[in-house]
């Protein structure tokens, strides 16, 4: 047990979270390791790339039909699916009641204690998008989720999911083991977006892991229900998941604790890789009458 590596991809909502950690896992499968995955999002869909599959049952709705969690077999939750991937799925509330992170630790105790963690060698916990309530925060504050990667883009709005995330890691980094893996910038095409995801792992004291270019190859294979590595194992794409799981595996006791920046800071930084245009603020305000004249 001493040699699990507990690790986390977090990100902004729709950054393409599940589907680059389905394809790195997939990679870290290749290699040889064991690994668990346990999607603590309502929408269950960390899982749909290595079962084939639309949505796995979650242990939460699961363990409502059956009565209670403890009614519940560990070959009810758990199913195998590309190269051995263990999966599960936490599952969630109906939107708008209650808090998801309730399931995702009732979730993670029944797994721990049915001995679904036995002989792996990695869990990944597959969290939902930027929200950083104390639910979604889970896996960190338990002290379940060790090494955190956080992925990203160049967009403003995916770099400030970033920091926010660091903070929360920050928060608990003391208390708990856990630290920052680094950055994933998973490509928008957004301007000087390598620039500025180097930018901002530096920041944040941590280093980019690596950049995923962006290919169409992917979204063929998702349709198929598939990683890129199975869809197309020769492909360039499915290289660079190979990459980023090589890099993931030899990173070990390399996290940080993150040094999160302020907004103005963020800001700074667009500004000075020229996304965000400087304001004179003389112009401010004034009509369009005024600033012709």
């Amino acid at each position: 047990m001493s040699d699990l590596r507990q690790i986390a991809f977090y990100g902004k909502g729709g950054i393409g979270k599940s589907t680059t950690s389905q394809n790195t896992l997939a990679a870290l499968a290749e290699m040889g390791q064991k690994i668990l995955i346990v999607g603590c999002d309502p929408k269950a869909d960390s899982t749909r790339l290595i079962l084939h599959s639309k949505a796995q049952d979650t242990i939460l709705s699961l363990a409502a039909d059956a009565g209670s969690v403890e009614d519940l077999e560990l070959d009810d939750v758990m199913k195998v699916g590309y190269r051995d991937i263990r999966c599960v799925e936490s599952g969630g509330p109906e939107p708008g009641v209650g808090c998801a992170g309730r399931g995702v630790i009732t979730s993670i105790n029944f797994l721990e204690e049915e001995g679904a963690y036995d002989g792996v060698d990695y869990v990944s916990y597959d969290v939902l998008g930027d929200v950083v309530c104390g639910g979604f925060a889970m896996p960190i504050r338990e002290n379940k989720a060790q090494e955190i990667y956080i992925v990203m883009s160049g967009e403003m709005m995916a770099m400030y999911a970033a920091n926010n995330i660091s903070k929360g890691i920050l928060k608990y980094a003391n208390s708990g083991g856990v630290r920052l893996g680094g950055l994933v910038c998973n490509e928008r095409q957004t301007d000087k977006e390598y620039e500025l995801a180097e930018s901002l792992a530096k920041k944040l004291g941590t280093t980019l892991i690596h950049f995923v270019p962006r290919d169409n190859i992917v979204q063929h294979a998702e349709l198929r229900r598939m990683t890129v590595l199975e869809y197309a194992p020769d492909s360039k794409q499915a290289g660079e998941y190979r990459e980023l799981a090589q890099k993931v595996h030899a990173n070990k006791g390399n996290g940080t604790i993150p040094t999160p920046i302020t907004m103005d800071e963020l800001e700074d930084l667009l500004m000075e890789h020229g996304i965000m245009k400087q304001v004179d603020e003389s112009q401010v305000g004034k009509s369009a009458a005024e600033l012709a004249a």
